[in-house]
């Protein structure tokens, strides 16, 4: 039987409880905020890797460097709704899929959102799978095992060794260990991602400032529609990692730090305080992943497009790093597929720990136990930070065409990000606090932002239908 002294240290120790004894004034200056960074180093290791390496770099090698300028507008266009969403989780204290709830209309008793939460755990399957497929195949490529590197026993073998070491990493399931480890980890590729990009302009690849001018104007080269919708769906930040982010932004502290809503204007300067230090994270995570995806793309762009190669399939892997035997020669591919790896990797050892939240979120939702009991929901996240990249293996293992899945789960997050973004609107005008809202430019860029990711959302539905017909 649990004691008094026992539930208050679960109180002190759930981040998903708003203690009055939690609160703690934010940070008054631009130095300061950064000592309180962290959500969004998780964020972007979420983000650098899967998108970045495997389709901003297909998109590169097709388009050449004239969608340089999709790069910067579908990373830009998500931020205000990840901001907007994660202003109403420090509000309230509560987080992204109890919110999606009370969107209405309700279906059976649950937010319409909620059931296509339920459909989003297939892509959500599907994406991861490839990423991990990904991965492996990097690594055998470099060294097989028990026979050629696409073989299923040498493929077999290094999902199984990342599955393991995944697991093992995250078996405690704390918030501090995926902050540290994704920080070190997403600053590693990004710097790597920037060297190759310079080491490019010493080979006869070297591109030209008129090969950026083209870039930016703004135009759509033909044939490359669907590649261009499943990289706004894949790059920057997707459903998936708005919706982890509320996850981060408690776990991190800033909701317990700003309090439970009493109607004070302490209470209000304090969310407002902490809101602030939010935008910061989120901003400075933008500009890491952003810089990464456009090295990736221009490496494609400068490298594969003039030769004609488009990475299909398991070649995939193969076919970006002739980027660097092709200037470097064998031993720099050999290094590039290592650096890969731990690209791909590191977005596996990110998401799975961010999925665990949502689905075991959703799972509440549903009524399969209740969120706010501590032990049952640490149990639930424990286990399916286990599960969850086991049946990713399995999909690497049975569906060998990481590009393609990467793709297709783009497609479905963007299907998502449309609900995301209704949600998120409906949120902001219904339960953010009208003190910490944001000003009228700030309502401006969010609208301008919905309008883009309706565009592209229903954009990418349409170009399915028609490979269909």
């Amino acid at each position: 039987m649990s004691t008094p002294a026992d539930s208050a240290q679960q109180l002190a120790r759930d981040p998903y409880v708003l203690d009055p004894a939690k609160v703690q004034e934010p940070p008054r200056t631009l130095a300061g905020a950064f000592k309180y960074l962290g959500p969004g180093m998780v964020t972007s290791a979420a983000v650098v890797g899967s998108g970045e390496l495997l389709t901003a770099t297909a998109l590169g090698a097709k388009a050449g460097f004239i969608l340089l300028w999709l790069v910067f507008v579908s990373t830009f266009v998500k931020v205000g709704v990840q901001i907007e969403l994660a202003r109403w989780s420090i509000s309230t204290g509560k987080v992204a899929m109890t919110g999606y709830d009370a969107v209405p209309p309700r279906i059976g008793k649950r937010g319409w959102i909620s059931w296509i939460g339920l459909l989003m755990f297939i892509q959500i399957v599907i994406g991861q799978g490839g990423v991990l497929a990904a991965a492996a195949l990097a690594v055998s490529l470099v060294f097989p095992v028990g026979g050629a590197p696409l073989s299923a026993t040498s493929l077999g073998f290094w999902v199984a060794a990342m599955v393991i070491l995944a697991v093992a990493i995250h078996a405690t399931n704390r918030y501090s260990i995926v902050e540290k480890v994704s920080t070190v980890l997403v600053l590693l590729v990004t710097g790597a991602a920037v060297a190759m990009l310079v080491g490019v302009q010493f080979t006869p690849f070297a591109f030209t400032a008129g090969d950026l001018g083209d870039g930016m104007s703004l135009r759509i080269a033909a044939g490359t529609v669907g590649v261009a919708v499943g990289m706004f769906g894949m790059t920057g930040v997707g459903a998936g990692e708005i919706t982890a982010y509320t996850y981060w932004c408690v776990e991190k502290g800033y909701a317990a730090w700003t309090g439970p809503n009493d109607g004070s204007q302490e209470w209000a300067e304090r969310a407002r305080g902490w809101v602030k230090v939010m935008q910061v994270d989120a901003w400075t995570s933008w500009v890491i992943y952003t810089v990464s995806t456009a090295a990736f793309y221009m490496l494609g762009a400068a490298v594969l497009h003039p030769q004609g190669l488009e990475p299909k399939g398991n070649e995939v892997l193969r076919t970006i790093s002739r980027i660097f035997t092709d200037t470097a020669g064998g031993w720099a591919g050999v290094v590039f597929l290592l650096g890969a790896a731990v690209a791909l990797f590191k977005t596996i050892l990110a998401n799975a720990p961010g999925f665990s939240r949502q689905v075991s979120n959703t799972l509440a939702v549903f009524g399969v136990f209740e969120w706010t009991d501590l032990t049952r929901r640490t149990r639930w996240m424990r286990s399916l930070v286990v599960v969850l990249p086991v049946i990713w293996g399995l999909f690497a293992v049975v569906f060998q065409s990481p590009l393609t899945m990467v793709l297709l789960a783009g497609l479905g997050n963007a299907v998502f990000l449309m609900a995301v973004v209704v949600a998120t609107l409906y949120l902001d005008a219904r339960e953010t606090d009208p003190r910490i809202r944001g000003r009228h430019a700030w309502h401006v860029y969010l609208w301008i932002s919905a309008v883009a990711v309706f565009a592209v959302g229903v954009l990418g539905i349409w170009d399915q239908i028609q490979k269909m017909m």
